[in-house]
């Protein structure tokens, strides 16, 4: 009994201390949206995000508050958080996905992957495909992804008199430097 005992505490320790290895958070990243019409063009980040990802399992994790985008001007931020995504009521976007793609972590350099996942926003919930790369240097992973999307997937409705100041369709990009997590 003694003997199993060891041995599941030896399994334990081993497990944990190999999957604990494996998680990465962001040091530091960037999701940014880039809207483009005749009348305006809207360029918005957000650098509180902390993505977080594993590398035993391909998972990919981003949530983040939707008022903490970073406007050029107070009014976009303004009608971006009451007009669009209403962020009282849908205060977070949060997409959680798989990586799809070969990456040797032990080995420097780009891989291109792909990341399918379930986007959460607005209420929304809808399943999508990210092209990105994910560069690997010595300890630390860079990740970059760059899509589209069209807001009236999410159901957000644009009122008539912004129509014409937000593209149908937004360009996202994400970049993220990410370090093994240490507790």
């Amino acid at each position: 009994m003694k003997k199993h005992v060891i041995l599941i505490a030896a399994f334990t320790a081993i497990f944990f201390s190999k999957s604990f290895g494996q998680i990465y958070m962001a040091d530091s990243a960037r999701v940014s949206f880039f809207s483009k019409t005749s009348a305006e063009d809207i360029d918005a980040a957000n650098t509180v995000c902390k993505p977080i990802m594993s590398i035993s399992t391909n998972e990919f994790d981003v949530s983040l508050i939707n008022t903490s985008f970073d406007f050029p001007k107070p009014l976009m931020k303004e009608h971006f958080n009451e007009d669009y995504m209403e962020s009282s009521k849908f205060p977070k976007t949060v997409f959680t996905g798989k990586i799809n793609g070969t990456v040797d972590y032990t080995e420097d350099g780009t891989y291109n992957v792909t990341v399918t996942g379930t986007m959460d926003m607005h209420g929304v919930k809808k399943q999508i495909t990210v092209p990105g790369t994910i560069t690997v240097k010595g300890n630390v992973l860079f990740v970059y992804a760059k899509f589209n999307v069209k807001i009236a997937d999410y159901n957000i409705k644009l009122p008539s008199f912004l129509s014409m100041n937000v593209a149908d369709n937004v360009d996202v990009t994400v970049k993220a430097t990410m370090k093994p997590y240490k507790k």
